[in-house]
């Protein structure tokens, strides 16, 4: 680099430094224009495009202010559990605010009749008031203590409530939503309804009551310099009108764009190989760039908007002292209705009336940043839940393995049938596979049987019995699942294991994991069973894996088997262990097989031929193989990507 080029870059480097600190600020989009880009405006038709997120589909539209009161109802059916002690909280704020009423009075009496008069007795009311302010510091504190404990079994009441929701939810619910969204529901949203309610609920009651005590008592003194300070009422009114209406939608804004930044990082990190592999980490930053950009506006407008709130009132209530002192010394000159201790009195009276005025403007702001996350809760919680079981509905207590689809139907959406008449019989004990290209449905019926999804036409039965005449938990404690991507939860393996029957004992565990071919690899391991594992397994490989998730099957000891196979990535050696264990898992129970590659169902009793929702073909290997359709094309094509 040469002189020049050195200079130029140093010179840059200046006026960039100059800029950002002087013209930055002012260079955002205002929060209108951000507002209407983002889907937050009244007519906006912004669309969306990101990971997790489907392109051209418009943001979710963030409700307005006017749920604020039912949200603030629901917020009080939670607190209301606590009435006793939000009662003490309310006497305590009550003595609190009194307290600090009467301290501004006794300092003014003793101005005007023991410092003034030179009275005797100065010793002891000095006494009585430092008693008085301690009582309201003692009150205060108790008020503070009593309100955390309220907050706190109310948000655990809540987020209990949240977390029991998300398993009442169907499976359908799940496929729309981005985790990291829901995560960012359940943690930051509802912590930040408990800041709130630490300091919102005392502030705002504390501030009502200084509030009406104070013009109470400052009428009765002096409505003339009452007059003055009511003069600013106006100005905070609109003043806080202007701001409040202004930082709401942007407070929603920043809550909802938390959430799907949390989303992104979530499913980013998850995916991190696929990323590196297609070497997509500059897209993915940029992604999070923009994200990231999106609350670093809205927290700007939001944060620069409702902090002009403080300089208002501190410069309304320095006009309004300047006032009271300015006529209070003139009224003490012209006339005896004002004394100096009056004027302290209405000084310090004045001081306390713009302060909850002040402090009910900045809790107005936190407020609504609590219902915005409150209603982002609320939206969870309103939900429809999975179909509830009929009243007349049974427990499943044994099952023989008998099953029939008797011209079964399902839709997602209305006039996009995805499974279309479909029948066939499975006998106990016996083999079905399901083959067809992605998308022709073939795990929508396994969603069907197992009642993830309800059909929307057609009846499906277990062992001659309507599977909707049984309770979902009873129907899926008859069935297991080994997934092509086994899913393992943190923890031992032994608890991975026994999580397919939590009552099986240690030699139970061992005698499953024997038969799933899984007891030697583990017992090589540093801890054998006890060894930790990460969330989603981390540290072992994906055939160990599988053969723990085998494993967990066997010890459920089902009637019926979901098996998606999983062995097409998986070596060699590991795919023979893995194929002796489903073998033997598939011993004397019904199995279905969603196949990807047929060498794997030749044995199979059955096999379903799916294209487009509809069956095509029902038979054996042998049968199919000889028939002109789509299966035997698959064969041939097989047979040749192997040769």
């Amino acid at each position: 680099m040469d002189e020049q080029q050195y200079q130029t870059r140093a010179h840059r480097t200046l006026i960039g430094r100059i800029k950002l600190f002087f013209i930055a600020p002012f260079s955002y989009a205002k929060p209108s224009e951000f507002l209407a880009q983002e889907g937050f405006g009244d007519e906006s038709s912004s669309k969306g495009l990101g990971l997790g997120g489907a392109p051209g589909r418009a943001p979710e539209r963030v409700k307005r202010p006017d749920q604020m009161w039912n949200t603030l109802k629901r917020i009080w059916g939670y607190l209301a559990t606590y009435r006793g002690r939000l009662i003490a909280v309310l006497l305590m704020i009550v003595a609190a605010t009194g307290l600090s009423l009467l301290g501004p009075y006794m300092v003014g009496h003793m101005i005007d009749h023991y410092i003034m008069e030179a009275r005797d007795g100065l010793l002891m009311m000095l006494m009585l008031t430092a008693l008085i302010y301690g009582g309201q510091a003692l009150s205060a504190w108790l008020q503070n203590i009593w309100m955390i404990q309220v907050s706190q079994q109310t948000v655990y009441k809540l987020r209990t409530d949240l977390f029991a929701q998300f398993h009442r939810l169907p499976i359908s619910f799940f496929t729309k939503r981005q985790q990291g969204d829901l995560m960012s529901r359940a943690s930051n949203d509802i912590e930040n309804i408990s800041s709130s309610m630490n300091s919102s609920f005392i502030q705002i009651c504390s501030s009502t009551l200084t509030l009406a005590g104070i013009i109470v008592v400052m009428i009765s003194l002096s409505p003339i310099l009452t007059l003055l300070t009511f003069i600013v009422i106006p100005l905070m009114f609109f003043g806080m009108k202007w701001i409040s209406s202004r930082t709401s939608r942007l407070f929603r804004m920043q809550q909802k764009s938390l959430g799907s930044l949390n989303g992104f990082v979530e499913e980013s990190l998850s995916g991190q190989k696929i990323i590196k592999a297609f070497a997509q980490e500059e897209a993915v930053i940029a992604g999070f760039t923009e994200r990231n950009e999106k609350i670093r506006l809205s927290g700007y407008w939001a944060q620069a908007i409702s902090g002009f709130i403080p300089k208002l009132m501190n410069g309304l209530n320095s006009m309004n002292f300047a006032l009271i002192v300015g006529v209070g010394a003139l009224l003490t000159l012209w006339t005896d209705s004002v004394t100096v201790g009056m004027i302290i009195i209405f000084a310090e009276y004045a001081r306390q009336f713009t302060r909850p005025l002040n402090d009910l403007a900045n809790q107005w702001n936190t407020l609504l940043s609590a219902i915005a996350g409150a209603e982002r809760v609320f939206q969870i919680l309103d939900e429809p839940i999975e179909v509830k079981d009929e009243q007349a509905a049974k427990h499943l207590a044994t099952v023989n393995g008998d099953v029939t689809f008797e011209g079964v139907n399902f839709q997602y959406e209305e006039g996009r049938p995805i499974i279309q008449q479909a029948s066939f019989e499975v006998k106990a004990g016996e083999m079905v596979a399901f083959v067809g290209p992605t998308g022709a449905g073939k795990t929508t019926l396994i969603s069907l049987l197992s009642r993830f999804y309800e059909p929307t036409g057609g009846t499906i039965r277990i062992d001659g019995h309507n599977i909707a005449s049984y309770t979902r938990e009873s129907l899926r404690s008859h069935m297991a699942f080994v997934l092509q991507d086994p899913f393992l939860f943190e923890g031992t393996i032994l608890d991975n294991i026994r999580y397919g029957r939590l009552d099986a004992s240690d030699e139970e565990v061992y005698e499953a994991a024997r038969l799933a071919n899984a007891h030697s690899f583990i017992m090589r391991l540093k801890d054998g069973y006890q060894t930790e594992l990460k969330l989603g397994g981390t540290g072992i490989s994906q055939g160990q894996k599988q053969l723990i998730a085998i494993a967990r099957a066997l010890i459920a000891n089902p009637a019926i088997l979901i098996l998606d196979e999983a062995t097409s990535s998986i070596d060699t050696v590991t795919e023979i262990k893995i194929q002796e264990a489903l073998q033997r898992l598939m011993q004397g129970r019904t199995s279905f097989v969603i196949a990807h590659r047929l060498n794997t169902i030749t044995q199979a009793d059955k096999i379903v031929v799916l294209e487009k929702g509809k069956i095509s073909q029902i038979g054996s290997h042998e049968e199919l193989s000889k028939q002109e359709g789509l299966y035997r094309k698959l064969v041939l094509g097989q047979q040749l990507l192997e040769a």
